[in-house]
Order: structure tokens, then sequence, then C-alpha cells
């Protein structure tokens, strides 16, 4: 192959990876990561390129497809449940659909929210969730039901998390509750049921509070095999994405696991709410190569580069691991609680905590803070990126952070 032509495929290459959308929970990759060109400070009266007031009490990340931005909104005594979509150019809201008006809500914790699921957003349509309050897929042109469905039974106990995913013509979702645990496929088209998997393990609990859990699966590829990791309270298992078949279990401990897997280095990487991670061999019947609870975070999602993989804990210490073995680099207190999960961008880390700082790091075996912005409101949901420019929302505003 020529050099010129390789060259070209190179920057067709890392353009594709920048400009994909951001369509789901922790992006097109599931990874939190991109190669976008962040700015490195900014504040609420710098680098801000709309902010629009987002009234409501919800922690659901926004999603992104060409020039809409997708999230979900609701009132906190958790009766009007919205689907909001924002103009990516200028901020300005272009559908406010009320989805869903629940008459008697499930119960909610002042931590959660009854609009934390994450949307998905593809082409012509976007997966708006609330757990067992209902689903729907809307049109994102008109805003108009394609279908919903509220017939999908939980006791969340304490409010649903758990954001759905993409594979293929499935919408794929959890639903680990105080009563009833198991993973669903939903057929996009039209909302029925492709598949359901229970929970095949013993908790060996009869407490439904232990056997609650929040998490988000996501789909690797192993040694040719297409796997839906789908952490639980208890363990973690894996799946046939398309039939919902069990591959392997791993016993991972704890409850509420909130956290996305991440893949890499022929390892699964996975947390639970009790402050464990657990590095999974993905293959026979899932063996735990090691695990730790050194400043492992309950809530926040894992960020894997290279032979490093970084986190940060609920009270706001980062730590740097060495991914195939667990062996910590460094450990620094970055300050603040934090739920949302971090960005990866050109070898920097931004971080995201519930009283609106951001602290963006270097990556590498050593500490290094690069800058600490501020926004007016604290975070609990986690960045989106288009183009090179970020978008964020607080607890009450939308932002999108670009370089002037």
């Amino acid at each position: 192959m020529r050099p010129c032509f390789s060259l070209l495929l190179l920057v067709i290459a890392a353009t594709s990876l920048q400009a994909a959308d951001w369509n789901q929970f922790r992006g097109p990759n599931a990874d939190g990561k991109t190669d976008a060109k962040l700015p490195l400070e900014f504040g609420e009266d710098k680098n801000v390129a709309w902010k629009t007031p987002m009234p409501g009490k919800a922690w659901s990340s926004p999603v992104i497809w060409k020039n809409q931005v997708w999230l979900t909104n609701a009132l906190p005594d958790g009766h009007k449940l919205w689907a909001v979509c924002v103009d990516l150019e200028t901020g300005k809201i272009l559908h406010n659909i009320l989805v869903f008006d629940i008459a008697e809500p499930q119960f909610c914790i002042a931590l959660n929210s009854y609009a934390s699921p994450t949307p998905v957003v593809e082409d012509g349509r976007v997966l708006v969730s609330f757990g067992a309050h209902g689903n729907a897929c809307l049109d994102t042109a008109t805003g108009k039901k394609i279908w919903s469905r509220q017939d999908i039974e939980c006791n969340h106990h304490r409010a649903p998390a758990s954001s759905p995913i993409p594979y293929e013509n499935l919408y794929i979702l959890h639903f680990d509750g105080f009563d009833k645990q198991y993973v669903i496929a939903l057929d996009k088209k039209t909302g029925k049921t492709a598949w359901t998997h229970h929970r095949a393990f013993d908790f060996q609990t009869t407490n439904g509070d232990r056997k609650k859990a929040y998490g988000t699966p996501s789909i690797i590829t192993h040694k040719g095999l297409k796997q839906l990791i789908a952490p639980a309270a208890v363990a973690t298992e894996a799946l046939n994405p398309l039939t919902g078949k069990l591959l392997w279990t791993a016993r991972t401990g704890g409850m509420n696991a909130s956290a996305r897997p991440v893949y890499g280095k022929g390892l699964v990487f996975v947390t639970n709410g009790m402050g464990r991670m657990s590095a999974i061999v993905p293959e026979g019947k899932g063996k735990i190569a090691w695990s730790s609870k050194r400043g492992v975070p309950k809530k926040s999602s894992l960020i894997l580069d290279g032979e490093l993989l970084y986190m940060v804990s609920d009270l706001g210490v980062a730590t740097c691991v060495d991914a195939r073995s667990g062996t910590p680099h460094w450990t620094s207190r970055l300050g603040g609680n934090y739920a949302a999960s971090p960005i990866l961008s050109r070898g920097r880390i931004y971080f995201f905590n519930q009283d609106g700082d951001i602290p963006v790091i270097a990556t590498g075996k050593k500490f290094k803070l690069l800058a600490r912005n501020k926004l007016a409101d604290g975070f609990m949901a986690s960045a989106a990126i288009a183009g090179d420019s970020l978008i964020l929302r607080t607890k009450s505003a939308l932002y999108r952070i670009a370089a002037k």
C-alpha cells in the first residue's frame, strides 16, 4: 500500500472516531473516550457556547445525533416524565414531550431521580426509558411516539437508573429490582419482547434490597465472540446479545452495581455499589483475574487507556492502576463527591463532581493536574461529546462548552 494512501486512511479513521454521534451512555464505544479537541479551561464566563436552563430533577446524561441533543426530565415527585430535545447549535429547546403521566410513582431516594436512565438515539428514533414507569420510542423529527411499553414490571425500590443500550435490531435493558431481576431485549421497530433472561444465579439472600442494581450492560468481542456483559448484585453475567443465552457467570459480590463495564487487555472490568472492582477473564466460567477495593467508585464508570485504568471514588480520590495486575501507580485526592463518569480525550481525563468542579488531569503513571474548572451547579449526569465541544448537564442546566 502506498504511504500517501495509508496516511489518508489514518486521517479518515481519526475523523470518523471524532465525528461519531454520542448516541448512548458513555458514547458510541461505551467507554467514555473520544478523539475530540476539547477545551482545557472553561467556566461560566469562559468558552460557554450556550447555556439552557433545565428545571426539574433528572440525572440522565445527554445523547447526540447530528444537530439534536436528547435527554429526559422529570418532576421531583415523579408524576410527569418528559423527553427533551435541544438544538445543538443554539441550545434552543425543540421538543419538550410529556411521555408519561404517572399516577402513583414508585419510591425514589434523594440521591436518585425519576429520570436517571440515559436515552439511546439513532437515525429517526430515540428510546427514552424510565424503568418500570415506562419505555417509549419517539420519532426524532416530530416527537411522536412510535411505540411505548408500560407493562415491564419491576419494583425498583429506590427508583430506576439502568440505561438501555442498542444492539443490531434490539434495545437491551436491565431490570434488577427488589422483587425481580432480569435482562430484557425489545425489538427496535415494534417494542415487542425479543428475549428475556432471568438472573440465573443464587443471590444467597431473601433481602430484596441486596438484590438491586442500577447497571448498564456493555457489548464486547472476545476471541471473536460477541458478549453482553450484564452486571448485577452479587454476580456479573455474560449473555449472547441476540438470544439472551447465558455464557458465563462471575461472582463479583456486592449490590447496587451502576458503572458500565469496560473491556481491554483480555479482561472485563466491573465494579459494584460496595466499592469493589473485579477484572474478569471473559471465557469459560468467568474467572476473576484480580480484584481490588482501593479507591474504587461505587457509582462512576472507569476509564481504560492502554495498560492503565483510571477511576475516581465517590469521595473524590482519583487512582491509576495497572490494568493487567491491579498494581497501583498513583492516588491523589481531587476533592468533592463524584457520581458522574469521567471522559478521556487526547491524553486528558475530565472529572465532574457534585459541586460543579471539573478537574482535568494528564494520563500517565504519574499524577499531573492540568486544570480545575467550575460551573454554577453540580453533576450527577455524565458528559457527552459533539465535535470538539462538551455537552454538560448539571443539576439545573445544559451547557455546550467549546473553545472560542
